[in-house]
């Protein structure tokens, strides 16, 4: 098998990098996104896949069309619908490869509903960010055919690692990492938005920075921290709730997942009432934001 031809199920941050960067190798990329049925969406929608070298569909099954690997990289609140809708128009044989950040039984449920159509179900989780390092960006994999696709993908640039022959435990290992990677980025946006109503903001920063000099709170982390739940914040709440699924599913109670899911989408919330959207805030400074979420009365 040969990764000549790829379906593309979502069109995001996370898949327009995909799309561009394979198309770029000369890879055929075939593109559907749930925005080409919206017409307020579907000529920027069309303008960007023609920009990354795309070729766009206009449904998931003829995007799945004829390819080897079809790549699920759509929201965590959509991922399930989309591995049930696309199952029957899968040929036996063909890659599933599910990137979405969702729970260990989501994929598990993914799983049963593309083996049922004779196709073969990858679990990934991609943990980190995908601008910086595009498709280098770290991806773990899991499932019977995991090994296999890791060297395929891993040819064409990508940075996979096989983690488990079993679906799911790349999902949990990326469920639980986000515990403490949106919950820290909750955190950081309700602390330094307090600290600066009582005018404490500087000293909060200089504590975090002696308690952990390496993190950069003198520097970038702050605002860096804060601009991913101004600018994610919806899709990481979305991811957050799976989060409290795992959680909840290892007979814990998910008290810290549920609070992050509330502090992400009410940032979102706030800065969208307010008439606002992450355009508006760059370059970003955490500093600014608060002020204008202050100042500005909410519609």
């Amino acid at each position: 098998m040969t990764l000549d031809r790829i379906g593309l199920i979502g069109f995001g941050e996370a898949g327009g990098i995909l799309a561009q960067d394979l198309a770029a190798q000369g890879v055929t990329v075939q593109v559907y996104d749930r925005l080409l049925d919206g017409p307020s969406t579907r000529d920027a929608l069309a303008a960007r896949a023609a920009h990354a070298g795309a070729r766009l569909c206009t449904s998931a099954a003829e995007a799945a069309a004829g390819v080897p690997l079809v790549i699920s990289a759509v929201t965590a609140g959509n991922a399930l619908d989309v591995a049930r809708g696309l199952a029957a128009s899968l040929r036996p044989g063909q890659l599933f490869m599910d990137i979405n950040s969702v729970a260990p039984a989501t994929k598990q449920a993914a799983h049963h509903a593309i083996a049922a159509s004779g196709a073969v179900y990858i679990d990934a989780a991609v943990m980190a960010p995908v601008p910086p390092q595009r498709l280098k960006t770290p991806i773990l994999l899991g499932g019977e055919a995991a090994e296999a696709l890791c060297a395929l993908l891993n040819a064409r640039g990508f940075a996979t690692r096989v983690v488990s022959a079993e679906v799911g435990v790349a999902s949990a290992i990326k469920m639980c990492r986000s515990v403490m990677i949106k919950g820290l980025e909750a955190l950081t946006t309700e602390s330094l938005r307090t600290a600066r109503h009582y005018g404490a903001e500087a000293e909060v920063l200089a504590s975090l920075h002696k308690s952990f000099p390496s993190m950069g709170w003198d520097g970038e982390l702050p605002h860096y921290l804060v601009s991913r739940v101004a600018e994610h914040g919806r899709r990481r709440a979305e991811e957050m709730e799976e989060v409290a699924e795992t959680v909840r599913a290892a007979g814990l109670a998910p008290h810290m997942s549920l609070a992050t899911v509330q502090a992400q989408r009410g940032l979102v919330d706030d800065i969208t009432a307010r008439g606002l959207n992450y355009a508006d805030l760059e370059p970003f400074d955490w500093r600014r934001l608060d002020a204008l979420l202050r100042e500005t009365p909410g519609r």
